[in-house]
């Protein structure tokens, strides 16, 4: 097994198009589920030079201003009109209306056991979820970081100090790992747009993410940059082009920044744009849960676990552990201590985590901020499945 090693892992800020996509989607999801949170609904998002296309298929009792809902966010994301004009570019929409049977008949609160085994899920998948002890939100290193440093832009162009950044810039982290153990911060790439009037030369961008954003992310931390540490700042220039009118965009493609930087395998499913009857969105925040409460609970120093699915079934039809050699008992035995555990049916799992409700609890919505907060990981927003309230039990 390699200990010593250099990983990478990427992140965007909200502005990036991909991005833009992924919350547009997810606004969707929220609007729906807020007049009605027994909507099914799928919305998926492309976005480029003042052209926006979405298309979703639902079974609702709500009525839903779809492209209303796509100007909102694009209007929000901080683009000048001349780069991307939110209220006057096109939005092309198909709609597919589902029968009004596929909506879902009842709050899984109130199934009894057997209804919720009638719950079965839609799709064939499978889904994985990982912690480890890297950070306390046991989650890889690399990609916390990276997660991190593109909040920060996205942060000081918000708050004025970079008011001149683009809201599309791109963050990439690489920590080297000694022993199996992240030892020192490798490598730091940033790039980053500057918008008119005023376009920053390379050696003042330099200076002022240095000083402003990267510096102040790491005073605290035990792993931060040394003089070692290579930070590429546009390594090619000066970066004025940027956003939708620049590069396109598409829901689902940010899949390994929105759960591990692909330091730990996922499905590579979008996550966004997704109900939570979607078993390739909720189970692997389920799938996650689990994970996370095996490394709480002190059985391992890093757990993956992954959960199959198949149409026609509501629990999963196999579960997989590894520990990869850290675990302070078999394998076997931490994936016996879960299925006693955790309730892994798709009806559960919406249940558990309150997945209908979310949305009308949290303003703007809840789904929609998932993309930029961080699907997995820290949040500000509580996220149910990043609890570690079942660590206990598994001891």
């Amino acid at each position: 097994m390699k200990t010593d090693f250099l990983f990478t892992s990427e992140s965007v800020t909200d502005g990036h198009p991909d991005r833009l996509c992924d919350s547009i989607s997810d606004a969707v999801v929220d609007r729906f589920l807020q007049k009605d949170p027994y909507s099914r609904i799928v919305a998926e998002c492309a976005l480029s030079k003042n052209v926006l296309f979405l298309a979703a298929r639902f079974s609702t009792n709500a009525n839903v201003d779809i492209p209303e809902v796509a100007r909102t966010v694009m209007s929000e994301a901080g683009y000048r009109p001349q780069d991307f004009d939110a209220a006057n570019c096109s939005v092309l929409t198909s709609l597919i209306t589902m029968d009004p049977d596929q909506r879902a008949q009842a709050d899984e609160k109130d199934l009894s056991p057997a209804e919720l085994d009638q719950l079965t899920v839609h799709s064939q998948v499978s889904v994985f979820g990982y912690a480890c002890t890297q950070t306390p939100e046991l989650m890889p290193l690399p990609i916390c970081l990276a997660n991190r440093l593109a909040a920060g832009l996205a942060k000081a162009r918000k708050q004025r100090p970079l008011g001149f950044l683009s809201p599309d810039c791109t963050v990439q982290v690489g920590v080297g790992y000694q022993g199996g153990v992240p030892a020192r911060i490798v490598g730091i790439t940033i790039i980053a747009g500057s918008v008119a009037p005023k376009i920053v030369d390379a050696a003042e961008l330099r200076v002022r993410l240095l000083t402003e954003v990267i510096e102040p992310l790491f005073v605290e931390d035990p792993i931060r940059p040394d003089d070692s540490t290579e930070i590429h700042i546009n390594p090619h220039g000066v970066f004025p082009k940027s956003g939708p009118g620049s590069h396109s965009g598409m829901t689902g493609r940010k899949t390994a920044a929105d759960t591990y930087g692909a330091y730990a395998r996922h499905n590579g499913s979008a996550l966004s744009g997704k109900d939570p009857s979607r078993i390739d969105r909720v189970g692997v925040y389920m799938a996650r849960y689990a994970a996370k409460n095996v490394v709480a609970a002190g059985l391992a120093d890093e757990c993956e676990v992954q959960l199959s699915y198949a149409i026609g079934h509501a629990a999963p039809v196999s579960l997989q552990v590894q520990t990869f050699g850290t675990g302070g008992v078999a394998d076997t035995v931490i994936a016996e201590r879960l299925r006693q555990c955790f309730d892994f049916r798709l009806g559960a799992i919406i249940r558990d985590f309150n997945l209908r409700h979310l949305p009308s609890q949290h303003k703007p919505g809840f789904y929609q901020q998932l993309p930029i907060q961080g699907h997995l990981g820290s949040s500000s927003l509580k996220l149910p499945w990043e609890m570690t309230d079942r660590a206990g039990q598994l001891t």
